[in-house]
């Protein structure tokens, strides 16, 4: 099915974005005494000299005042067991004292949480923030960085979680999933 000059509408964007496929992490935070996690797909690498990332967070969410706040976060990509923590950390209005509690972590050279299940952590302290939309565009220098475990990551991909299939050589496409 080939569409062409369809009038660009959000559901249309949304749908179009999302054959991009993504990997998934959880970017923590700590302030006023608490810690703050949320999940992202929004998450890329920006530049090798300096190191920099960015991540994309929406507005209207607490974490959002919370992160810019603090100046510092951590980044925890998930694999392909991650899925229940990428769906806690997406829920919106989670309590957030103890939130981290059933979840294994460790503190990082920055002192934030970064999980113990993760296939890639890194800490970063902002650089510049700009302006996306009703998103804020983060990009922080990487501090550390650090391999935990190896395992397949997992993938977001029109609408759904995907993992790749085991032992696929390059070039295999992903679970088709539900």
């Amino acid at each position: 099915m080939r569409s062409v000059d369809k009038k660009v509408t959000q559901e249309l964007f949304r749908t179009v974005a999302g054959r991009f496929a993504t990997g998934i992490a959880i970017v923590t935070t700590h302030g006023d005494g608490v810690d703050h996690a949320m999940t992202v797909n929004a998450f890329t690498s920006v530049s090798l000299d300096p190191l920099l990332v960015l991540i994309c967070v929406e507005k209207v969410a607490r974490f959002h005042s919370a992160v810019i706040a603090a100046g510092e976060w951590g980044v925890s990509v998930l694999g392909e067991d991650g899925e229940e923590a990428s769906r806690a950390f997406a829920t919106r209005g989670r309590i957030l004292e103890g939130q981290l509690d059933r979840w294994a972590h460790r503190r990082g050279t920055l002192g934030l949480a970064l999980f113990d299940s993760a296939i890639a952590t890194l800490e970063c302290r902002t650089t510049a923030v700009h302006d996306g939309g009703d998103h804020s565009i983060i990009i922080g220098e990487v501090v550390s960085a650090g391999l935990p475990r190896e395992a397949e990551p997992l993938i977001y991909h029109k609408a759904h979680y995907r993992h790749l299939a085991p032992g696929a050589p390059p070039g295999t496409p992903p679970d088709p999933g539900p």
